[in-house]
């Protein structure tokens, strides 16, 4: 019965205005449209909080009782209302041919209302441009830290590769930036982390070859073997250069702190760990040569299996930096990553695959094709930011946003249709919980556009279920569909309240 009430209200307060929409407003009309907006809108507000407040007092809120008619109901009365409204407040304010002086005002206006003058930004629901400007005003933030983690990062590899280039250590490759953060769509605002990817390469002598494990397997087996090659006839031209298979035992004792079987492996794997010290090591000895020694104070995180900086500037606002390291499947965009895996004890010469390469150069892609104005990254952030109190991880909600960036076309995803896709990514989501399962995006998936690289075991391999644990656990399973519900209930009070 509340829920009705709700919805009764909503549309009646919709129907009053439609009386007022047409080519032809007389100038009594024109003059009260403003004032009538406003008055109704507080009043839909103030009402909406009444009852809200009411049904608190007897126990709990409205909305945990919506059914999920009544819950995209309301919501797409809400974008219908909201839409009306500003379509009546520019029409009130659009002047006369005559008065060009106050329309380019109002369009000033408007555009410093939007943060930035993003003139597109002008025809979009109240509710769109509410979440649209929060997210922008992160965005805008994370794409200035992001330039400066990249510049110091590229300047840090810059000074280990003139350090590091005739001697026989892991040959470290361009920083790849990855994860949400350099996806565009990070929750966590200032506090992000800005983690990079560092590949590795085979120095001279030496070649890498990846023992891997079973696609989906609980702990991983991925490993990385180190064989050492002959160099005698191959690199005659460089000057001391050892071989270590044919050159004698005591001169290669002589030299064991240059090679990497002695240096970075256990047992002639690469071992994850000696390799996070071991560049958290040239970190500690470089940082005084590097010209970011000047603006920020560093300080070098525990971490053992990665390198986890805190750059801190003169005005004490903090940046987090995570390096990664990697070794390359093949030339796909497919990694063994030296980042600890869920699983507890895992052992240092065990590297995990990530996929976040892949991932990264997707939503690139998607950046590149997309027409401006487009809002599947304030999707994807609303949705992670929702989530706090939910059992739902970013990278399931990455996961849907990524299946259904496959399937509808970016035209599709303008600000007007901020509502139907959300209630898509909701729809996509409850259906995958429903039939427990949630399919990984790169595995298997015949979609998968060209300029992502996959080995061809991915494109052969069965969809590895992301909910496989729902399975075999009811318990799970009914935990799962309680915590959406809550995450509609919350997701609803997002769209009327605003919090």
């Amino acid at each position: 019965m509340a829920a009705k009430r709700v919805l009764i209200l909503l549309v009646l307060s919709f129907f009053q205005l439609l009386p007022m929409v047409g080519d032809e407003l007389d100038g009594g009309k024109h003059e009260r449209v403003p004032q009538h907006v406003e008055q109704l809108s507080l009043e839909m507000t103030r009402l909406l909080h009444e009852h809200v407040q009411s049904s608190l007092a007897w126990g709990g809120l409205v909305f945990a009782a919506l059914q999920r008619w009544q819950f995209w109901a309301i919501s797409g009365v809400l974008d219908l209302f909201f839409t009306l409204c500003w379509w009546l407040r520019k029409r009130s304010r659009q002047p006369d041919c005559t008065d060009e002086g106050e329309s380019s005002s109002s369009s000033t206006e408007l555009e410093e209302e939007e943060g930035g003058g993003d003139s597109d930004d002008k025809g979009h629901p109240l509710m769109t441009r509410i979440f649209a400007k929060r997210i922008w005003r992160s965005g805008k933030s994370m794409a200035y830290r992001r330039q400066v983690v990249e510049e110091l990062v590229g300047d840090l590899l810059a000074v280990f590769q003139e350090r590091l280039s005739n001697r026989f250590f892991p040959v470290l490759q361009p920083a790849i930036g990855v994860g949400s953060t350099f996806e565009g769509w990070s929750p966590c605002g200032d506090d992000a982390v800005y983690p990079l990817l560092v590949p590795l390469k085979p120095p001279r002598g030496h070649a890498f070859h990846l023992e891997l494990g079973t696609a989906g397997q609980t702990p991983a087996k991925n490993c990385i073997r180190v064989e050492q090659e002959c160099t005698c006839t191959r690199d005659q031209h460089v000057e001391n250069m050892l071989c270590f298979l044919h050159h004698p035992e005591e001169v290669l004792w002589r030299n064991q702190d240059s090679s990497l079987l002695g240096t970075v492996c256990t047992d002639s794997y690469l071992d994850a760990q000696k390799i996070a010290c071991w560049f958290q090591n040239l970190v500690i000895s470089a940082w005084g040569e590097m010209t970011q020694s000047h603006h920020y104070r560093m300080k070098v995180l525990p971490s053992s299996r990665s390198c986890k900086l805190q750059l801190t500037s003169a005005s004490g606002r903090s940046l987090l930096v995570e390096i990664v390291f990697g070794v390359q499947q093949g030339d796909s965009d497919i990694f063994l990553s030296s980042q600890a895996t869920e699983t507890i004890f895992a052992p240092s010469t065990t590297w995990s695959e990530t996929y976040a390469v892949a991932e990264v150069k997707f939503f690139r892609r998607m950046a590149r094709q997309a027409p401006h104005g487009t809002i599947y990254l304030n999707c994807l952030q609303l949705c992670a930011g929702i989530l706090v109190s939910a059992g739902f991880s970013s990278y399931t909600w990455k996961t849907v946003v990524m299946h259904l960036l496959n399937t509808i076309p970016l035209s599709s995803w303008s600000r007007w249709d901020f509502m139907m896709r959300m209630q898509d990514i909701m729809w996509y989501l409850h259906g995958c919980l429903e039939e427990k399962r949630l399919d990984h995006f790169f595995f298997g998936n015949e979609n998968m556009p060209e300029d992502i690289i996959l080995p061809a075991a991915f494109q052969a391999a069965e969809p590895v279920n992301l909910f496989q644990c729902l399975v075999h656990d009811p318990a799970a399973h009914a935990k799962a569909l309680r915590e959406f519900e809550e995450l509609q209930d919350r997701f609803t009070r997002l769209l009327v309240f605003g919090v």
